[in-house]
């Protein structure tokens, strides 16, 4: 039998299907599992996205553990906890709550084991599940396993005051010798005292030091940088050893088009890789592109709107013979759009791959996303971790921060988060307005 002295961890649907193995999270407590939870993944198993794929791994999960144990008695797990299926009672419970909704019956699977004395915590990432177990006195709480600081968030760069003799030989030589240990490949804007002026390096790791950033240098497949925050995305892109780029930004800061424009420049003119991938989260959590109309193509053409504007930005300043619009782009393998959910099956060697608004992936999306990458490929992920579409994840708990934090100090990954907007006034006063 279920040791039943400790907390009671009641899990909701939502946290299996944001990560399946969520309960290895809980240490040596009672955790629940109420029977509707088991029926709401029986539903979502068929479906082809992340989310049927999320819940056929959370069955077979359960199906291991309960080998172990009768799942209605309490199963042991690894991690010293005891995992339970409780059955549905929601009929005896007076409550009024409509009990023919499922997420109803899961919370008062939870308050059910209150009224029996038990300290329940009912974990779910529905904000509106939360805030109805609250209601009812129980503490609710969402997962956060995987969740960063979004208020501390690895910038990428940091301003330095040092001496001017410094900066005259760092910008003379190229490199400066670094007493402090910084982040692999984090960025210094070094100013003198009170000057204004900056001057821009990177820091390496391998050899101690800084190396100069010159802030010119030639266009990028069309496009020059026009602050400091769009040079330092460019070194980072353009640099091969650089395997893992994110790049975050409110709207209008240019990260989608530097991508497109390095990526286009490293298979066109550099070589380095043989076509330029870019896919986009079609709505929250990954789905398919079937509802959309039209055969393929068609739907992609739809999906990939934003990004169709951005080559075609770039093709109007990026003057190659036989490439006039993103449809030859496209027809000369050169640039490949694809959908997120069939890039999971494949291996992909040697590309450059643009993962655009991925603050819409969960952790779990973006771990399979990268893991991907083939020999030889670079992977690209931007995005605003403030605008995001999916109902269970937040600026704090979507897979795009939480890769921030997670690789920084590898040296084969890069950040910079860009704050300053270059479309227009009006577009940046509507990004920080509203």
């Amino acid at each position: 039998m279920a040791d039943l002295t400790g907390k009671s961890f009641v899990i909701d649907t939502n946290v299996f299907i944001h990560r399946p193995d969520a309960v290895l999270s809980f240490r040596d407590s009672e955790i629940v599992v109420p029977l509707w939870v088991l029926e709401e993944l029986d539903k979502l198993k068929s479906f082809s996205d992340e989310r049927g794929r999320n819940a056929r791994h959370a069955i077979r999960f359960l199906e291991s553990v309960g080998k172990g144990g009768r799942l209605s008695e309490g199963a042991k797990l690894e991690n010293g906890s005891i995992l339970r299926v409780e059955l549905d009672h929601a009929h005896d419970i007076n409550v009024d709550l409509q009990i023919d909704k499922n997420d109803n019956k899961i919370i008062l699977a939870a308050y059910k084991l209150q009224q029996e004395g038990r300290e329940v915590f009912f974990v779910s990432k529905d904000i509106n599940a939360r805030v109805k177990a609250t209601a009812l006195g129980l503490r609710a709480v969402d997962y956060e396993k995987q969740k960063v600081n979004i208020d501390t968030l690895y910038s990428g760069w940091m301003h330095v005051n040092t001496s001017r003799e410094n900066i005259d030989y760092l910008e003379e030589w190229g490199t400066l010798q670094w007493p402090d240990r910084l982040i692999p490949n984090q960025f210094t804007a070094l100013h003198a005292g009170n000057a204004e002026e900056i001057t821009l390096a990177r820091y390496s790791a391998d050899q101690g030091c800084l190396l100069h950033v010159d802030h010119k240098m030639p266009s990028v497949g069309g496009i020059r940088p026009l602050n400091e925050e769009q040079r330092m995305a460019l070194e980072l892109l353009l640099d091969d050893s650089v395997q893992l780029v994110s790049l975050v930004g409110k709207a209008g800061t240019g990260k989608t088009l530097l991508a497109i424009a390095a990526g286009l420049k490293m298979v066109m003119e550099d070589k380095t890789y043989q076509r330029v991938l870019v896919s986009r989260p079609v709505i929250p959590m990954g789905k398919d592109i079937g509802y959309l109309p039209g055969a393929k193509n068609e739907k992609l053409s739809h999906w990939m709107q934003p990004l169709f504007d951005n080559l075609e930005f770039i093709l109007s300043v990026y003057k190659k013979p036989n490439v006039k619009t993103p449809d030859q782009l496209i027809n000369n393998k050169v640039i490949e759009l694809e959908a997120l959910s069939y890039i999971r099956g494949r291996s992909l060697p040697e590309q450059f791959i643009i993962i655009d608004e991925a603050q819409n992936l969960s952790p779990h999306e973006v771990k399979t996303i990268v893991s991907r990458a083939g020999e030889g490929s670079k992977v690209v992920l931007t995005g605003d971790p403030y605008q995001i579409d999916s109902p269970y994840l937040d600026s704090s708990s979507n897979g795009l921060t939480f890769m921030v934090e997670a690789f920084k100090g590898q040296d084969l990954f890069g950040h910079v988060t860009l704050t300053k907007s270059e479309r227009s006034r009006l577009a940046e006063l509507a990004a920080e307005l509203l």
